[in-house]
């Protein structure tokens, strides 16, 4: 259960809630094994306020959003502690050492010892989010962090749970963004969340998203660690939640098998036993389903030279609107479409367009809706 928040202080009661689910979730799946990783989901602690009311960029970064590390860090490190495990989570975030008045919608991953030990920022967002990426920084990126895999898909590496990498919900709709992790040494992957259509496509559930993950453990040996978002209330005054997820949370093997599995849609717990050492086995010993090791990369470097997507667009320029985004987004059709990449169809439509629920309420209107009820105590 997640909900929205208008106000950095509103995440203290995702919070409450987080603490709640995971004192639950360790003391049922202890009676097994060990429990040594926590994984949240997207938006568990901020909600997709900036997402769903198109706030402008800048504002919500100054008014809304964490910094890494940071009081909330801080509050999961003390759980870290307490259960001796890593807890593995996103939020959007600023990131003040690479641009004023930027966030990035960031996964981190405290350490047993309470520490911030991991960061990194998605790197594909889909056309109704306003986090800023690498890609859209990208000369300030690459000053700062260099150009090669380890700047965009870093991995930590532990001596007691093996390597985890992290993305985030759209980043695993491109085969290249797991591939990037295993290539820097990942074993585990943490790809938090994502949303109908996409969940709830099929029978009998998890839809392309399960899919898709399934597809990356198996094309790189490495185990998915998929939590789900919760209903999600829209803001504190809400009577009612709103699925927008379709729950279905799993946990995928080295060999694409699901191995835990909930279709539930609110708070629930999804575990499973993660063997590094079997894996390590099982890429060091076989000689066919290990893939990554027989790859004739020579055939594909000349595949991504032309660029689709253009780099730095908000280096220089706040982060526009749901609307003017699409036309980014049109443009890149365009582009394929003239390259020969994609043949164009016989009938022209206008095509998917940010709908508005309407002009005529501001923010201010908006949060004293919707968040006006919210005291300080309850957000306490």
């Amino acid at each position: 259960m997640i909900y929205g928040i208008s106000e950095r202080k509103h995440i203290r009661h995702n919070l409450d809630t987080i603490e709640e689910a995971i004192h639950a979730g360790v003391s049922m799946v202890n009676i097994n094994m060990p429990v040594k990783i926590v994984s949240l989901a997207e938006g568990a602690l901020t909600g997709f306020t900036d997402e769903i009311f198109d706030l402008p960029h800048v504002m919500a970064a100054r008014d809304l959003f964490i910094d890494i590390p940071g009081e909330e860090t801080e509050r999961l490190g003390r759980l870290a502690k307490l259960y001796d495990t890593y807890i593995i989570g996103q939020c959007k975030a600023r990131w003040p050492e690479v641009m004023a008045d930027r966030y990035f919608n960031t996964m981190f991953v405290i350490a047993p010892n309470g520490e911030v030990v991991h960061k990194a920022a998605k790197n594909h967002v889909w056309c109704r989010e306003r986090s800023c990426v690498p890609h859209d920084v990208y000369d300030r990126w690459v000053e700062l962090f260099g150009d090669g895999i380890e700047a965009f898909y870093p991995v930590l590496k532990t001596d007691d749970i093996g390597n985890i990498g992290t993305i985030c919900c759209s980043d695993g709709e491109y085969p290249e963004a797991v591939r990037a992790l295993a290539f820097n040494g990942a074993e585990v992957v943490y790809r938090p969340s994502e949303a109908t259509p996409m969940t709830t496509a099929g029978y009998p559930g998890g839809g392309t998203w399960m899919i898709q993950n399934q597809g990356h453990a198996e094309f790189n040996s490495v185990y998915m660690l998929c939590p789900n978002a919760g209903p999600v209330y829209l803001g504190a005054a809400s009577k009612h939640p709103v699925d927008i997820a379709g729950g279905s949370a799993h946990i995928v093997d080295y060999r694409g098998q699901i191995i835990s599995y909930s279709a539930s849609t609110h708070n629930t717990i999804v575990a499973a036993t993660v063997d590094i050492e079997a894996l390590r086995q099982f890429r060091a010993m076989n000689l066919n389903s290990n893939w990554l090791k027989d790859l004739r990369v020579e055939l594909f470097k000349r595949m991504y030279e032309e660029p689709i997507h253009p780099k730095n667009l908000w280096l220089n320029d706040d982060p526009k609107s749901h609307a003017e985004v699409d036309e980014v987004y049109r443009a890149n059709i365009r582009r394929l479409v003239d390259r020969g990449t994609w043949t164009k169809p016989a009938y022209d439509h206008p095509g998917c367009r940010f709908q508005p629920a309407g002009d005529d309420a501001s923010w201010a209107d908006i949060k004293a809706q919707l968040w006006g009820p919210w005291s300080d105590e309850t957000a306490g």
